[in-house]
């Protein structure tokens, strides 16, 4: 299974205040936060969009460049035949997460 969703990053998040003032840079917990969130929401079979509550295991996560305030990102990812999910997190040409994700299997 494969997908793909674009999420713009404000330039008011509140996870900029604080990280890092002058040099403002998202963390990494907000980048797999939208990686767990889109590949849930792809997976998904019912319409409530409830992900609350749902345990995932992340395997391996590597941040790769910054991301500063007001960037689109793209979060594409694909479920192999094992389970796992590849996640990829763009901005533009430029990689700046990848990572890899073990989620329940909904029913």
């Amino acid at each position: 299974m494969r997908g793909e969703s674009t999420l713009f990053i404000a330039p008011d998040h509140p996870a900029f205040a604080g990280h890092f003032p002058g040099a403002p840079i998202l963390p990494g917990v907000v980048l797999l936060d939208a990686a767990i969130h889109t590949v849930l929401e792809s997976r998904r079979p019912s319409t409530d969009g409830d992900s609350a509550g749902t345990i995932c295991q992340i395997s391996s996560a590597k941040f790769l460049s910054p991301v500063g305030p007001g960037e689109f990102l793209t979060i594409s990812h694909t479920t192999n035949a094992s389970g796992s999910t590849r996640f990829d997190i763009s901005s533009g040409s430029r990689k700046v997460a990848t990572g890899t994700l073990v989620l329940p299997s909904f029913p």
